[in-house]
């Protein structure tokens, strides 16, 4: 992967995938109104996505490594390009929800082979400028996903109103394909091993029992259903390390190695990851919900104003590749309270009654930076604690509790923003004080991960108990 178009090639499948997390909120009333879609099937529309790709992304991430993860990028992005497709040309809402989940599963096989790809390919330097693009396609693709939906269906081009927004996948997605069957490696680094489908089955239903109540409880008011599901999956994530221990006891090959995630560099660096960037979509949502309903700015606008977050979040990652080895390790910490604090003075400026955007959009560059400087600093800290062999667990499980952690906050942060609507701007106060909470919380988790560089070091030498 020393090819620079390789790289770009491999950031278009994060900033896809991260797009369409959003971009169908945005369509959701033109839906409604083209297809008398129901409440339901709206909230479907949105959550299948996002279900699909939380489940699958673990086993996604494993398919690369056992098929190549050339070869399960361009698979996934056909899948993607193929659904998007459908999506456009779907005649009812259950065909739109079915072609979104179809969708969710493409995602889930392109994603993980970009950082997958970085990590058995890449080090040094050169690792982490690579985690810092990565970053960038990740933050941009949730706020472009935000704009271009707004756009597009505005717009209405040739009359397509809400279909605009997954038919622009189909052009770019082929492109992708064209250029990937000519520049990515499809066979490079493949493992010779059998994938784990025990292990699969377990962890589908775990992550479903945690992620379809969290993605589409709010909407439908939590009833018991969505508890009992919440409060089984503890028990199915248990079971899941038990049978992975099984599996690797018996001499076989587990899905996920659960000890090297049981390390403390390495579990609370997952911990971290999960609950900083889980305030951001948090903030996607209340950000959205405050401008619009709160102050009457339209969707462009709001979009707009978390554009300096995106190029400061891209910019953090240049600054961590520049930075020296000591720094780069207390650099998650640092960002986090970086992180923590701009919150804490998002919820000042609101609550003090300043009504023009100026002051909100400053605060957006700075917050942008810490989530910046935490991310890039601490997927190079992940990628560095294990070695190249565990790069699929890095892969699929950072996606997947980085989805996990979104959820968990929007419907943490947007349930309490929403109870405390009608003051728009108490509620938002309130809301950015929760996640400036979660933030510092993150930061001490992020001291727990990478406080002895000694430790990693020793992670990585000591034998791996699965």
């Amino acid at each position: 992967m020393s090819d620079a178009r390789t790289r770009s090639l491999l950031l278009v499948g994060p900033f896809m995938a991260q797009a369409d997390v959003t971009i169908a909120n945005v369509a959701t009333p033109s839906i409604h109104e083209d297809l008398g879609a129901s409440g339901a099937l709206l909230e479907l529309v949105v959550g299948g996505y996002l279900i699909a790709f939380a489940v699958l992304l673990i086993t996604g991430a494993r398919l690369g490594q056992i098929h190549g993860y050339g070869r399960m990028f361009l698979l996934g992005v056909g899948l993607f390009t193929v659904a998007s497709l459908l999506c456009g040309l779907a005649p009812t809402p259950t065909a739109l929800v079915a072609a979104r989940i179809l969708q969710g599963f493409g995602a889930a096989l392109m994603f993980p082979q970009t950082l997958t790809g970085i990590q058995v390919t890449l080090d040094g330097r050169e690792r982490v400028r690579a985690i810092g693009r990565y970053a960038i396609a990740l933050s941009s693709g949730a706020v472009a996903g935000q704009l271009l939906g707004g756009l597009l269906v505005s717009a209405d081009i040739a009359g397509t109103q809400w279909r605009a927004v997954f038919l622009v996948n189909v052009p770019v997605g082929l492109l992708v394909i064209v250029a990937g069957l000519r520049y990515l490696p499809v066979d490079a680094h493949r493992v010779a091993r059998r994938l784990d489908l025990p292990g699969v089955a377990v962890l589908s239903v775990a992550l479903g029992l945690l992620v379809v109540p969290l993605v589409v409880g709010r909407d439908v008011g939590w009833p018991a259903w969505t508890w009992v599901c919440l409060a089984l999956a503890g028990p199915a994530f248990a079971g899941f390390v038990v049978v992975q221990r099984r599996i690797a006891a018996r001499g076989g090959e587990p899905l996920v190695a659960v000890g090297v995630l049981g390390r403390p560099a390495v579990s609370a660096a997952l911990v971290t990851l999960m609950v900083a960037t889980g305030t951001y979509y948090a903030l996607l949502f209340t950000v959205a919900q405050y401008l619009q309903h709160g102050r009457g700015y339209s969707p462009a606008v709001s979009g707009l104003t978390l554009v300096p977050w995106v190029a400061a979040f891209g910019l953090a990652g240049q600054l961590v590749r520049r930075l020296p080895v000591d720094a780069v390790r207390r650099a998650p910490a640092a960002g986090c309270v970086l992180l923590g604090v701009t919150y804490l003075a998002i919820a000042g400026v609101t609550v003090s009654g300043h009504r023009s955007l100026p002051p909100l959009v400053v605060l957006f560059a700075v917050g942008g930076l810490g989530l910046g400087v935490q991310f890039s600093a601490l997927i190079a800290h992940l990628t560095a604690a294990v070695p190249p062999r565990h790069a699929a667990e890095i892969s699929g499980v950072s996606g997947t509790v980085m989805l996990i952690g979104g959820a968990v906050s929007i419907a943490t942060f947007g349930t309490l923003y929403l109870a405390l609507a009608s003051h728009p701007t108490t509620a938002f106060g309130v809301t950015t004080v929760g996640l400036a909470a979660a933030a510092l919380t993150a930061g001490a988790a992020a001291y727990r991960a990478t406080r002895t560089s000694g430790e990693v070091i020793a992670a990585r030498r000591r034998p791996v108990a699965a």
